[in-house]
């Protein structure tokens, strides 16, 4: 009887181990990520760097061809749930322009992201900028607010 319960007490014991080994791993594997704030002028990001959350294409990155970017920026770069994305060589003449649609709510002054299908080809090779910029309803430039990314074509 008694080696009955020792088997009985053992089981109990490796299931509560186990349960706690399982209990742990699935813990860390849905623990958020933490980054490390970090200042996007150090990275190279121009002109309103502090209203860049996240973009897909890092700084520096070598592009080509069609890239699908997201990104999430500060409020107040969408109207109509539209962003401007342009790409501008090194001296910020814009060589292509297009648009990003945002995927969350655009009326907040909260993080907004938004997605777009930017098209490199048969752009100059070389150093340029990934461009975001608001969609400026007003046309006043007091209101224009920018991002550049420096990216370089491949």
């Amino acid at each position: 009887m008694e080696d009955k319960n020792s088997k009985i007490y053992l089981i109990i014991f490796v299931a509560i181990i186990l349960f706690a080994i399982v209990l742990t791993i699935t813990k860390k594997v849905n623990s958020p990520i933490v980054v490390p704030p970090q200042n996007n002028q150090d990275i190279g990001i121009q002109g309103n760097g502090g209203d860049l959350v996240f973009l897909s294409v890092l700084p520096k990155s070598e592009v080509s061809g069609l890239v699908n970017l997201t990104g999430e920026v500060k409020g107040g770069y969408f109207f109509e749930g539209n962003i401007l994305v342009n790409i501008l060589d090194v001296q910020k003449n814009v060589l292509k322009s297009g648009h990003g649609a945002a995927t969350t709510d655009w009326m907040t002054v909260e993080p907004v992201s938004f997605t777009a299908i930017v098209d490199f080809t048969g752009l100059p090779i070389g150093p340029a900028y990934l461009e975001i910029h608001n969609d400026n309803a007003s046309g006043l430039p007091e209101n224009d607010k920018s991002i550049l990314v420096p990216i370089t074509i491949e």
